[in-house]
């Protein structure tokens, strides 16, 4: 597939990245991005955690010329292709009708079908045209373009794809390809995340959507309390199972929705958890009435609870929205039957170091444990 047509449109992110109502500064995404993959705190990519960088496509073209060419000293993924080809003799099964169409050809020569090893594959094939659209990002700086152009010579003989053909969810990793989840990950948020149809047909870079920028920020604030609050017992994305009581219709339970949570913090008896939530609107607006998301509220609350099933009062819960550039901000805790139940906003639009900071304070006002680090 030929991509000569496809041309890159001039809205480039600046020195923050605006998703909707929200502004992040280009070097926190960087920060995000190496919580939420350790890979990134590697010696590999230590170069890039040292740039400053004007906007978003720069930034990805940087992780992408290290961590591809990290992947090319491990060797490209390789993976079985069916391939169907005339041969002077037979390997595999052989092509019936392939073999016909030759004798109507007068060719002598059988057609095979047979599986062969081939760096031909999805993975690589969104790598190369993830390359071909940041080479054409008037965002990415020359030196990172001359750097991707480079890597393009070890993918010489695979194709190109269809961005909008992609089918992400269904991508699976194994120990074969794990170091590929990362390179996929960002590939997403360019090709999934950014990539826009205009009118006339063409291709457009544009702020991320809030969908995948709610996917890094679940992510990096796992990740986060993972690094630097070691003291918790526990710190992972846990399912709270409903707390049924007496018999039951079975056959009705099994309909019960799953309660997936977002990040769950233990420690001994206390558990906090957190739902985090990355909108354009942190607040609804009603009749001169500003009101948190219903939806949200009942959640959070089924999860805690679910979990306090003896009701102790040990389990609390929090909606963690990302800051926007909304006026009225939720920031507060109120106890309901029990149990600590509120909400807060975290800036993403200021220094790192605030950032954590502000974790660190959500998780000593809980658990009253101070870290240094």
């Amino acid at each position: 597939m030929s991509l000569r047509n496809w041309r890159i449109g001039k809205r480039i992110c600046a020195v923050f990245l605006m998703t909707k109502d929200k502004s992040i500064y280009i070097k926190n995404i960087y920060y995000m991005l190496s919580y939420a993959f350790q890979v990134l705190k590697q010696s590999n990519f230590d170069e890039v955690a040292g740039e400053e960088f004007e906007n978003a496509q720069d930034l990805f073209a940087a992780i992408l010329a290290k961590g591809i060419s990290r992947q090319l000293k491990q060797g490209l993924h390789r993976t079985y292709v069916t391939e169907h080809e005339t041969l002077s003799v037979i390997r595999g099964k052989l092509d019936m009708p392939g073999t016909i169409r030759n004798r109507i050809k007068r060719q002598t020569k059988p057609c095979c079908v047979f599986d062969e090893m081939s760096v031909n594959n999805t993975f690589n094939q969104i790598l190369k045209t993830t390359v071909h659209f940041l080479l054409r990002a008037e965002g990415v700086k020359p030196d990172r373009k001359s750097a991707l152009k480079k890597i393009l010579v070890f993918f010489d003989g695979i194709e190109l794809i269809d961005p909008f053909s992609i089918q992400w969810k269904q991508l699976q990793y194994s120990r074969n390809n794990r170091s590929y989840e990362l390179l996929m990950n960002i590939c997403c948020f360019i090709l999934d995340g950014m990539l826009q149809t205009t009118e006339s047909g063409d291709y457009k870079m544009a702020a991320f959507s809030d969908e995948h920028m709610a996917r890094l920020y679940e992510k990096f604030i796992l990740g986060y309390y993972k690094e630097h609050h070691t003291y918790l017992s526990e710190v992972r994305a846990a399912q709270v199972k409903w707390d049924i009581i007496g018999d039951n219709n079975v056959s009705l339970i099994r309909f019960l929705p799953v309660m997936q949570t977002d990040i769950m913090l233990r420690l001994k008896d206390k558990i906090l958890i957190i739902d985090a939530k990355f909108y354009g609107k942190t607040l609804q607006h009603r009749f001169d009435k500003y009101t948190l998301h219903s939806g949200n509220v009942y959640q959070i609350y089924s999860y805690v609870k679910n979990q306090d099933v003896k009701h102790t009062g040990n389990v609390g819960g929090l909606l963690l929205y990302a800051k926007t550039d909304e006026e009225i901000t939720p920031n507060g805790m109120v106890n309901i039957g029990g149990n600590w139940i509120g909400a807060a906003t975290l800036d993403l639009n200021v220094d790192f170091r605030i950032i954590a900071e502000q974790l660190d304070k959500i998780a000593y006002d809980f658990f009253h444990v101070i870290t240094h680090h």
